[in-house]
């Protein structure tokens, strides 16, 4: 569903691996057109690193296209990172917050889908 208008799909992973700069996979880069934000974002390094105010974490997803009038889809390299996302977008009441449990390790190894490498 990637190229689907109505969905955004939210990559988890660290910049270097999004960009294409690490690769733990037979490809590096990214789904085309997924949108980044690391998956430790949200959470408060100076306070235990529990969440951040919400509102602060709903307009940081709004400014990269993750918001939750779209069916939003996580992942990371095997989903244990874009647990923590699809948990935060379902706090934030995203309705329509899926994990992709193939994550890219699937989509990275698989020769037929497209990677996408920032420049």
């Amino acid at each position: 569903h990637y190229q689907d208008d109505d969905v955004v799909i939210w990559d988890s992973r660290s910049l270097d691996e999004f960009d294409g700069v690490r690769a733990f996979a037979q490809k590096a880069g990214h789904i085309p057109g997924a949108r980044h934000h690391e998956w430790t974002e949200p959470m408060d390094k100076q306070n235990n690193l529990r969440l951040r105010p919400l509102e602060d974490i709903r307009a940081e997803l709004a400014a990269q296209g993750i918001t939750g009038d779209k069916e939003v889809i996580a992942h990371c390299q095997t989903h244990h990172r874009s647990s923590f996302s699809w948990l935060v977008g379902k706090l934030l009441g995203f309705e329509r917050m899926r994990g992709y449990a193939g994550s890219w390790a699937e989509w990275g190894n698989h020769p037929d889908t497209p990677a996408q490498k920032t420049e």
